[in-house]
């Protein structure tokens, strides 16, 4: 790479299919991409980060229809959702590109017309097995027990006229080019990965949908009876955000270009991408990253099972930064990782609260109390132990200058916290306390307490791309006010850098520590289900339907066991019109029937908290169980859902 481009990045996310939900998969992917672009900012690095929506295809034309609404419309409400998403996750991205943009429908189409030119694109019929899943025919021998091995289905046989683009002839370039650049796709494993689809005979890719059978895409600028292919219009996003051909945008960052996408989309990154960009005229990428899935249990996640985790939940409960740190700290980029909401509770505790959040609490509690509040001089000459300490905060600092650029995040929150382990060991061994006892050690309390607060200020600033909004209140209280993407490493990671004099303020702990015992005991109790009759997890009825109510004591109203709860999986019930059948946790999943359906559309309510009465025996409405009662009231609108007045944590009881 030419070294006039060498300090800029460019860092994308996939665009994100908008036929469901922001999940955790898609905030790790974003949270990811937001922490190299922060890191790079802040090494003072010049950056631009991408990310979108991908809104065009059959799977977007079965969703819409199946919530009632035209494509656009969908896609705008889904897209939203997305926009709306990464901000509430303290991400900074420079632009967020739909692919139903004009300026990005306009390159789709300069693109196609530059390779049909070019004696790339050709009309052909094909007949083969075709997955909607994955919007692609797929060969025999790709199948897994005849079944698409993403989608767990077996594709439908399907005989068209398309239009195809010539990948098989830029098979050998690829090869030859991912040889040569051994890096171009990492981890290595990925990079192995492609290398064994690029063994066997590659095959062209059918690049266009006949409009008779799907009419939402982007139309062939050579025949307006096609339209394009969800991924060769989806891919190149990477360069019409750029301004591509003639932007200047496009003419600083794509060389610098770094993908971040998971897994299951390798194969169009790592050999369909490619191999349009060659064919177009233009030069690679810099590199692919790829990472592996969130489990849950074990098992990839799944909507149908209940098993999707929505990130703003968690956030909510427990903090964007606690959240963003638990994703990179847990998961080794490019493996699997099971995710759990107690081990985040376990980083939460041990690492945030003990290790990070203890030192810093301490820290401040000694300034105020020894020095006024005020940061002091370095009083005496550092001992061995205090420059000991300083080479750790040094030597952490070069560990995460090593490891972010090559994704290795958890190993650089790995140093940060062996600093911070340090720091709070030097606490424990040169005891402040006995120093201030002293008079004549006060130059060395001096230069302990003023160590300490050196310490905490590197802490603040090499978390500044992972916890961005407790690195900001971190150097509030030691007296700097910044932006975390104000920080330069050069400037504010000095050692020795705080300004003495400067008055520093304990305030509150940075993260407040989760009872983990009272968790598991609301978690653990036990929890019976609703009424056998039809009205069973239905509203109650309206005033005007119900008779009057006899008063009750209070014994047996402490009998009720009132849990929030919040919805996971919404669906009507077939044949019902009343009826929705909600998967809610409550500190367990419960299966709950609602007679809420008239009033609530299911994909409305994921996310959602509601009020469940959850010590109902069980009942079958439609034949379907519920073990659990949702409360609400009826007013001129229909039913309203009982709520709280903000997030709690799943499974905590009303009292």
């Amino acid at each position: 790479m030419e070294q006039s481009n060498s300090q800029k990045i460019f860092t994308t996310t996939p665009i994100y299919y908008v036929n469901a939900e922001p999940h955790i998969g898609h905030a790790y992917t974003t949270i990811v991409a937001d922490v190299f672009s922060r890191f790079h900012k802040l090494m003072g690095h010049e950056t631009y980060f991408l990310t979108g929506t991908d809104e065009h295809g059959d799977k977007i034309v079965q969703a819409a229809e199946k919530a009632g609404v035209d494509p656009k419309t969908y896609v705008d409400r889904i897209s939203g959702l997305f926009r709306e998403a990464w901000p509430k996750l303290n991400v900074k991205n420079d632009y967020f590109i739909r692919t139903t943009d004009p300026d990005h429908i306009r390159v789709v189409q300069y693109i196609l017309q530059k390779v049909h030119d070019a004696g790339e694109i050709y009309f052909s019929t094909y007949k083969g097995l075709y997955c909607v899943g994955c919007e692609r025919f797929y060969m025999e021998r790709e199948l897994v027990d005849g079944k698409c091995p993403d989608h767990d289905a077996a594709p439908i046989e399907r005989e068209e006229s398309n239009y195809f683009f010539r990948m098989s002839k830029y098979q050998d370039w690829l090869i030859e080019y991912i040889m040569q650049n051994p890096d171009f796709i990492r981890p290595e494993r990925y990079r192995n990965e492609v290398l064994a689809f690029l063994r066997e005979p590659l095959e062209d890719l059918c690049i266009s949908r006949p409009k008779e059978r799907l009419s939402w895409g982007v139309p062939l600028p050579f025949d307006d009876r096609y339209v394009t292919y969800v991924w060769f219009d989806a891919l190149i996003n990477y360069v019409s955000a750029l301004g591509y051909p003639d932007g200047e945008l496009f003419r600083k960052f794509w060389p610098v270009a770094q993908h971040i996408v998971a897994k299951d989309i390798l194969k169009p990154h790592g050999i369909y991408w490619p191999t349009i960009i060659k064919a177009a005229g233009l030069e690679p990428y810099q590199h692919l990253n790829v990472h592996g899935y969130w489990k849950i249990n074990e098992g990839k996640m799944s909507k149908s099972r209940g098993t999707v985790v929505r990130p703003l939940d968690l956030a909510s409960v427990y903090g964007v930064d606690a959240f963003r740190y638990f994703l990179l700290r847990e998961m080794v980029f490019g493996l699997d990782s099971n995710f759990s909401e107690d081990a985040l509770v376990q980083r939460l505790n041990a690492d945030l609260a003990n290790d990070l959040g203890n030192l810093f609490s301490r820290t401040l509690a000694m300034t105020d109390k020894y020095f006024g509040g005020k940061i002091p001089p370095f009083g005496a000459e550092p001992d061995p132990v205090d420059a000991e300490l300083a080479r750790q905060a040094e030597e952490a600092a070069q560990r995460v200058a090593e490891e972010v650029p090559e994704f290795g995040f958890h190993k650089a929150l790995m140093a940060i916290w062996e600093m911070l382990n340090h720091a709070n060991k030097y606490v424990d061994q040169v005891g402040p306390w006995s120093l201030a006892k002293d008079p004549a050690s006060f130059p060395r309390l001096q230069t302990v307490i003023r160590t300490l607060l050196e310490v905490n200020k590197m802490a603040a600033v090499l978390v500044a791309p992972f916890m961005p909004e407790t690195s900001e209140k971190m150097l509030a209280r030691l007296g700097i006010q910044k932006d975390a993407t104000q920080l330069r490493m050069a400037d504010d990671g000095k050692w020795g850098s705080l300004a003495e004099g400067t008055e520093v303020r304990k305030g509150e702990a940075l993260f407040p520590r989760i009872d983990v015992n009272k968790k598991e005991e609301a978690a653990a109790k036990p929890k019976a289900a609703p009424a056998k009759t039809e009205k069973a997890g239905a509203a109650p009825p309206s005033p005007a339907e119900a008779p009057p109510l006899e008063p009750i004591s209070f014994e047996t109203f402490k009998k009720v066991d009132l849990r929030a709860g919040v919805v996971k999986q919404a669906e009507r019930i077939p044949k019902s019109k009343k009826l929705l059948r909600l998967i809610v946790d409550i500190g367990e999943e419960r299966q709950i029937v609602a007679g809420i359906a008239e009033s609530h559309a299911p994909e409305d309510l994921i996310g959602k908290q509601i009020i469940v009465v959850a010590n109902l025996e069980p009942a079958k409405l439609m034949g379907v169980e519920s073990r659990g009662m949702v409360l609400a009231v009826r007013d001129g609108d229909g039913l309203q859902l009982l709520t709280t007045e903000k997030p709690v944590t799943p499974g905590r009881r009303a009292s």
